[in-house]
């Protein structure tokens, strides 16, 4: 059954709604005013007009007077509305508001509230009365306030153990954060469920803070503990989409698998070039494809051939609001949960060798120092003559020997001189190491594979970094006082964006580094700066560690509308242009391009103005949630390998220190456990926080952030998915 809404079309609604009534504050209108001043043309959308003036009202920040009359709601009270979400110890309420975004709710004052819950907030009094007082003064404040309604539930699915104590059941969920309290059930509701189970469960009542919330057992997904039981709570947990809808896979089956003449004469017809595609050797869906040639002036010309994505899914399809609503592809460590269906990801779309593609070429005209003098970006269609792997490429530039050796060899040498460039303008050239497996019929992990950074993939990714920021600045530099055929000043782009880091993580950096003999300005500590460090703690044993602190004290990268540059790549134009398959900002890029190329009128600059601020930030938090699962995904896989390791020893580096024992990260396996300090049984130790290391009272030995030690695996939980050692 199709869905009688479209997610995006509907918040932009309650979006657009609020935006004109904040113009008019003292004014009324009826609906059908209101759909006048919209725009609003259909039934549907009309239906939901209606729908969301509903719920704003419920949510007091439009007024209904009148009947049908409405305005905005002032918010001369302390009262606001929002979502709840649980954070480590606090909640936080995303409120819609000028003024600010969010109100920091403390534990005891979050009355019942669980993640996803509509709430009704009252502002502490001192942070009222100040709000009063001048309507910018809570953005330098730290604003907190008190729940005193639940509106709606979320009635969000939590998974979690199953368990027994006397007479009564409860489910102890995965992530404490959902409500941080153990769900009763009564037996009428357990589902079959049996102690020592995951389960998934829903909160049927909660009225009472100092009671705990009831509920039921919606699903039993298998024994707590057991690989299978324990990925599926990962998609639970994370809310990853299982299957596609009927509906979704109907309209891939639609899609034509043939490409049209008249489509081909349209396009930049490239079918007899040498072009081809490199990616890893499991890779399903290849979105990328790459080309190089020598020019009569001897500069080079590099062509990045990309899936044209956006000629399949067109905008407001099923398959394009499902694509929104997933925003991007998620590999978990023994699955894919694909952001488009196979039909399309692995086949249609993607540039398998010697069939034709459709696809968007960006050719870049590059100097033999690296300086791109011209370029150009058009839609065209290919005929790969090359699947590569990355491991392939390697051999062939290590022996100089196989399909396309020159070509690739050209390539290789060619980006070596666009890294070296990169990093002397100031981009950071972090290189954490990731983990693979390799599993036995069952799906259970029987080897850990620590992923090698080849010369391959560097020629990979520098050709996709230097089309991503050669698109960006084509739409961002290109105007230089009004875009001739739109009208406007301002062209709607979708950037990939990287804040400056916070001067207290530098310090704190810093101050940790300090430790290895490496050093940081005191003051303005660039990108060049940071390089630096990383190019100084290659090669050694703490280089990863260092690489790790350095990442977590970054600031985390996302897409905006707005462009204020990229810190880590020191990159002031870029964009994500070049995975579209897996990542819908990528998608959304094309689109603007082929828009662009055309000739955007102001009706859809004004639809993309309106539209790319909630593009951007639905594609930034599916970024995030899918990172989360990744990494759960693969602590699952490793404490199952672990768990036939026991007693075994390894060899690792202490990662991080903390009052109740030492991280330690096996350098081998890249997984993580800890000593506890109550296994320290030959002094009694201090944590010194300042200096990142724990120092016995009577012996003086001293654990720091860093120390190589020796450890043995003496306890492996697979339900609280953790490691403990023991040094030797």
């Amino acid at each position: 059954m199709k869905p009688t809404s479209d997610n995006l079309a509907s918040i932009n609604i309650r979006e657009r709604i609020l935006e004109f009534l904040r113009r008019y504050p003292n004014q009324t209108f009826k609906s059908q005013e209101l759909q006048r001043r919209l725009s609003i043309k259909d039934e549907n959308e009309y239906r939901s007009l209606r729908i969301a003036l509903g719920e704003l009202e419920k949510e007091k920040l439009v007024l209904r007077i009148k009947g049908k009359h409405y305005k905005h709601q002032s918010h001369q009270s302390n009262r606001y509305v929002g979502t709840f979400a649980m954070k480590k110890g606090f909640g936080v309420v995303q409120v819609d508001n000028e003024e600010f975004r969010e109100i920091l709710i403390p534990q005891k004052f979050c009355s019942t509230a669980m993640d996803g819950d509509m709430v009704e907030v009252a502002l502490f009094a001192d942070l009222f009365d100040k709000a009063k007082q001048t309507k910018h003064t809570l953005k330098a404040e730290r604003h907190e306030g008190e729940i005193i309604k639940i509106i709606k539930r979320a009635k969000e699915e939590i998974v979690g153990r199953f368990e027994r104590s006397g007479n009564f059941y409860f489910v102890v969920p995965d992530d404490g954060k959902k409500s941080g309290r153990d769900i009763y059930i009564p037996k009428s509701a357990m589902n079959k469920a049996k102690v020592g189970e995951k389960v998934i469960a829903v909160v049927e009542r909660w009225e009472d803070r100092n009671l705990n919330p009831e509920g039921r057992v919606v699903e039993v997904l298998g024994k707590s503990g057991e690989v299978r039981a324990e990925m599926m709570s990962v998609i639970r947990e994370f809310k990853l989409p299982e299957k596609f809808p009927s509906y979704v896979i109907d309209e891939a089956e639609e899609v034509a698998t043939e490409i049209s003449k008249e489509e081909i004469t349209t396009r930049l017809d490239l079918r007899e070039e040498k072009i081809f595609t490199i990616d890893p050797e499991d890779a399903k869906d290849f979105d990328d494809a790459v080309s190089l040639e020598v020019l009569e002036n001897g500069n080079f010309s590099l062509g990045v051939h990309i899936a044209d994505v956006s000629h399949y899914v067109t905008e407001n399809s099923q398959l394009d609001k499902e694509a929104f609503k997933r925003g991007t592809s998620v590999y978990l460590a023994d699955a894919v949960v694909p952001m488009l269906p196979e039909e399309l990801s692995n086949n249609i779309c993607s540039l398998r060798p010697n069939v034709d593609r459709l696809t968007y070429s960006a050719f870049m005209e590059i100097t033999p120092r690296g300086a791109v003098k011209n370029y150009d970006i058009k839609k065209s269609v290919i005929n790969s003559k090359r699947r590569f792997t990355y491991e392939e490429v390697q051999k062939i530039i290590e022996t100089k020997r196989g399909d396309f050796a020159d070509e690739i060899l050209m390539m290789y040498k060619f980006s070596q001189v666009l890294l070296k460039k990169r990093l002397r303008e100031g981009s950071v050239d972090f290189g954490s190491e990731e983990a693979k497996f390799r599993f036995d019929e069952f799906g259970k992990p029987t080897e850990i594979i620590k992923k090698v950074r080849l010369d391959s993939h560097r020629l990979i990714e520098e050709f996709m970094l230097l089309a991503n920021q050669t698109v960006a600045k084509h739409i961002a530099v290109q105007p230089k006082k009004r875009d001739a055929k739109t009208q406007q000043a301002i062209r709607p782009f979708v950037y990939r964006i990287h804040d400056s880091p916070l001067k207290e993580k530098l310090d704190e950096l810093a101050l940790f580094v300090k430790q290895f003999g490496y050093s940081l300005p005191p003051q303005n500590v660039t990108s060049k700066a940071l390089q630096k460090l990383i190019e100084q703690a290659r090669g050694k044993e703490e280089e990863n560690l260092i690489n790790d602190v350095a990442i977590r004290s970054m600031a985390k990268a996302i897409y905006s509308e707005n462009n204020i540059g990229h810190y880590g790549l020191g990159f002031q134009y870029y964009t994500h242009f070049t995975s579209p398959i897996r990542r819908y900002p990528d998608l959304i890029i094309h689109r603007l391009l082929f828009e662009y190329e055309k000739g955007m009128n102001a009706e859809r600059n004004n639809f993309f103005q309106k539209n790319l601020p909630l593009i951007c930030k639905q594609s930034s938090d599916r970024e995030r949630v899918a990172m989360e699962a990744e990494r759960e995904s693969t602590k699952v896989m490793q404490v199952e390998y672990m768990k036939r390791h026991i007693g075994d020893e390894f060899h690792g580096l202490i990662s991080g220190v903390t009052n109740f024992g030492l991280f330690v990260k096996i350098t081998d396996l890249l997984t993580e456990g800890m000593i506890r300090l109550r296994d320290l049984d030959d002094d009694y130790y201090v944590y010194d926080e300042k200096n990142y290391c724990i120092i016995g009272k009577r012996m003086k030995k001293r654990y720091r952030m860093g120390d190589k030690v020796n450890v043995k695996v003496i306890r492996v939980d697979s339900v609280e998915r953790r490691m403990d050692f023991a040094l030797k």
